[in-house]
């Protein structure tokens, strides 16, 4: 067994604990608001987040190619394929540490800001300053700005009109029935726009954009016209009042949910696996190629971390984002899934960069903010917030320490 095998059973480990970490934290965004709702319990979130994560990681994750260094160093400048294997391993471990002590403390971060950041710290060690796409970080600086404020800005929109529409309506029961069937057609437009476009499965059909569209709308068209006759079951007993119309949110809620754990397995697991994909290709042909393909068998145990890590720690950032940040009822939290899907499908497509977390605390942020200030913790807030800064800077510090140890004892 040469340096190269050694490494590559070493990244087999770091890649499990990076896609753990995937499960214990980013979970966050597909069922936290589901939870704060109350629309399901925290058992029933870890079992179908768990399963769908697993389910989008295997079966529908098979189609990517991970972009192993993110853009952010020019490895072709390191001339050495041992120095870019150590490198991407120490770079995985210090990004899977960082997550893993943000989910003890139970605070949402982006894995994969997480990952830049260690890719970067290696690359300026490795390959010096100018191996680095400093561009690419200022994409990054960017992004903890855009993300969450427009998810914000769309979550309060949301929330304010269905407050204006039905919640503020005397005839509220009346005015859910109208525009019950407008949101379910909302959402599976949105669901349907966010496969094509956000899974590799959509991506691999290469329908043309305008092709896309119509067939999105289609879909979406057919689910108004179901919802519209079935309108009376829907928003269910008008007896019960207010919390009939929290009921029908309660549903779609649950429905986007479960389309945003589908999808997070199928696109987040490369952030886990791609790198160990390129330490294999490495450790095989010696040399680092921009993208690699990921294969099955990693895909499963990326799966398989996913779920584990739902499991076992996914309720502690779940806990913060659903229920300390602010107060979340169905239809707020419906409003929360709406925006911060809306935000990653509409600025990734513009080319913007976007993180889900971020979108996602975001959201829950301005459907606060849409009943006051006093509604929002901003005590809580402030940390995550923090938590987001330095994220590069401490997963690039770490990487280097990891890297120059490494280093100085294999090479």
């Amino acid at each position: 067994m040469d340096i190269y095998d050694v490494f590559f059973y070493l990244s087999l480990f770091a890649g499990f604990m990076m896609a753990f970490n995937l499960g214990a934290n980013d979970v966050a965004n597909s069922m936290a608001s589901a939870v704060g709702a109350k629309a399901i319990s925290i058992k029933q979130a870890v079992l179908i987040a768990g399963t769908l994560n697993f389910a989008g990681a295997v079966f529908l994750g098979s189609q990517v190619t991970a972009t192993v260094s993110k853009g952010i160093i020019n490895a072709d400048v390191i001339a050495d394929p041992k120095i870019v294997m150590v490198g991407m391993f120490s770079a995985l471990l210090a990004a899977g540490l960082w997550v893993l002590i943000s989910t003890l403390t139970a605070l949402p971060v982006s894995s994969t800001h997480s990952i830049v950041g260690s890719i970067l710290g290696f690359g300026l060690v490795a390959g010096g300053p100018d191996v680095v796409n400093w561009m690419k970080m200022v994409g990054i600086v960017m992004s903890w700005i855009i993300s969450p404020f427009f998810a914000a800005t769309i979550a309060y929109l949301i929330f304010t009109h269905i407050r204006k529409t039905i919640l503020f309506q005397k005839d509220f029961i009346h005015q859910a029935k109208k525009w019950a069937p407008i949101w379910m057609g909302l959402t599976v437009l949105l669901i349907a726009l966010s496969f094509l476009y956000k899974t590799p499965v959509g991506k691999s059909l290469n329908l043309p954009f305008f092709g896309s569209l119509a067939l999105a709308f289609a879909i979406a068209g057919v689910v108004w016209l179901g919802g519209k006759l079935a309108v009376n079951k829907l928003v269910g007993d008008p007896e019960q009042g207010a919390e009939a119309v929290e009921e029908t949110f309660r549903k779609l809620q649950i429905g986007t949910s479960c389309y945003v754990a589908l999808s997070q397995g199928a696109n987040d697991v490369a952030n886990a696996i791609g790198p160990v994909a390129a330490i294999y290709l490495i450790s095989k042909q010696h040399v680092l190629l921009a993208k690699a393909d990921v294969p099955l068998g990693l895909l499963v145990m990326g799966g398989v971390g996913i779920a584990i890590g739902i499991a076992l720690l996914g309720y502690k950032v779940m806990g913060t984002v659903g229920t300390k940040i602010t107060v979340l009822t169905n239809t707020r939290g419906f409003a929360v899934d709406f925006g911060a899907a809306t935000t990653v499908l509409i600025a990734s497509n513009m080319g913007l960069p976007v993180s889900s977390t971020h979108a996602a605390v975001g959201s829950v942020v301005g459907v606060g903010l849409a009943r006051g200030f006093s509604a929002v913790n901003f005590q809580i807030l402030g940390k995550i917030v923090l938590y987001w800064v330095l994220t590069v800077p401490i997963a690039a510090l770490t990487s280097i320490i990891i890297f120059t140890v490494l280093k100085w004892i294999c090479l």
